[in-house]
């Protein structure tokens, strides 16, 4: 089904590691070749994971790449296989260029500059930063761009005016259930879930960057996309449209989930990427207006002879020869609200993700539900979050003396995890921010 389109048009193919040979749209292509587009070409997916793992230097163009190819792999077996669906062939264009350009608002080092300088950015300039707002206002660009190369560029691929509403809105994603959406009628609900699935957070975004992403990491991913997209149906539920999956397949579903969390544990927030991206933030008021559209930024402020790129100079040079804080170690919390924690979790924070998920029947292929838990494995953990507090000494030239103080906070961590076990093993109690704050001191 993924291999041809829905008139088995001919279409130009990318090659790539994950996906292998993607058709895509020629005005797909259009879109790829525009300035604003190629730009992603020069921002890291993983930001500065590739500093920590050097596999992962793959950029937010080809990862697009994979989200258009899937979103359309997707919507071709709704259309098959319930074509009462009237899945129409703009519906499909739709997708695949918000799957395409779902990223385009992304700043260099990805959500690390998202996260941590576009708030402040925003005190300025008091505009919305989350990227996918960024990514419409792009979106708004090209299109202005395309248009005025060729006025009915859209039109002769059969868009118009609403159609790039509708793309526009699959970008964001349906938060509301109260349906506001104006590109589509809410009988089509489920393609909104498609892109950026608001939801219960199944979308192919996910399904792209878990695969791109184990692969560069050479960690193993045990959620199969390949086999959920063969079980993927639409059925009503509460008076809604929503892709729904096959009962038996919600452990694949919940390894999805469980992929998440094992990326963000082990690379998206490792003990040293995490470090290093705080440190890159660090980019005092009179730099943030020198920021470049890409991660060129970086050899940019490196190279620059700028009395006023110093300091920030200084902290690139810092991570480029590793004079790192040391990591002294990290304990699980169980108190709320602490600033500075490390927060994970399988997409929903506290709340099992599976709860949101619609599942159906071999028997009752038109009917589905939440599944029940006796339907899951009992080996299911009973958390699906956890916040850690993560102790770095800020060492300068490691001297004997400083290394001295490092061995001693190091001790302190091993006396918290006693301490900790002691306590839960007596008492029974928490474990907390304060117990932790007064043994390392």
């Amino acid at each position: 089904t993924c291999a041809h389109c829905m008139k088995r048009q001919s279409f130009p193919v990318f090659n790539g590691p994950i996906h292998h040979h993607m058709e895509l749209h020629p005005l797909l292509v259009k879109i790829t070749d525009t300035p604003q587009f190629q730009r992603l070409r020069h921002i890291k997916q993983l930001g500065g994971t590739y500093l920590v793992y050097p596999g992962t230097s793959h950029n937010r163009f080809e990862h697009s790449l994979g989200v258009a190819y899937l979103a359309g792999c997707l919507v071709k077996v709704l259309h098959d296989n319930q074509p009462k669906l009237n899945i129409s062939e703009q519906d499909l264009l739709c997708v695949q260029i918000a799957g395409l350009c779902h990223d385009l608002g992304h700043s260099p080092f990805s959500h690390v500059f998202d996260g941590l300088v576009i708030p402040e950015v925003q005190k300025i300039k008091q505009s919305k930063g989350k990227h996918e707002q960024m990514s419409v206002q792009m979106f708004d660009d090209i299109v202005k761009r395309l248009k005025a190369e060729n006025e009915d560029v859209l039109k002769e691929h059969g868009l118009d005016d609403e159609d790039v509403i509708f793309i526009k809105e699959l970008i964001e994603g349906a938060k509301t259930s109260e349906w506001t959406y104006k590109g589509r009628d809410a009988d089509k609900s489920f393609l909104y879930e498609i892109v950026a699935n608001k939801q219960n957070g199944i979308d192919v975004d996910k399904w792209d960057y878990s695969a791109r992403d184990c692969h560069h990491l050479g960690i193993r991913n045990s959620f199969d996309h390949q086999r959920l997209l063969k079980f993927a149906r639409v059925c009503k539920v509460n008076g809604r449209n929503h892709i729904c999956f096959r009962d038996k397949e919600a452990d694949n579903v919940y390894d999805m989930f469980r992929t998440r969390y094992t990326l963000h544990r082990q690379a998206y927030q490792h003990k040293i990427c995490n470090i290093i991206e705080d440190i890159k933030a660090c980019f005092d008021d009179n730099n943030k207006s020198s920021i470049l559209p890409s991660d060129e930024i970086f050899e940019q402020i490196s190279s620059s002879t700028s009395d006023n790129l110093k300091e920030s100079r200084d902290i690139l040079n810092k991570i480029v020869r590793r004079k790192l804080p040391k990591f002294v170690g990290e304990a699980r919390l169980t108190e709320k609200n602490i600033s500075k924690v490390v927060d994970l979790d399988h997409g929903m924070k506290e709340q099992n993700p599976i709860e949101n998920v619609y599942f159906y029947s071999k028997r009752k292929p038109n009917e589905a539900s939440a599944i029940k838990d006796y339907q899951l494995s009992s080996l299911l953990p009973k958390r699906f979050n956890e916040e850690l507090v993560r102790v770095y000494y800020k060492r300068t030239d490691g001297n004997k003396e400083e290394m001295k103080k490092v061995e001693e906070a190091e001790k302190c961590f091993q006396i918290c995890e006693r301490e900790k076990s002691h306590l839960l093993q007596r008492q029974g109690a928490c474990f907390n921010y304060h117990t932790i704050k007064a043994l390392v001191k």
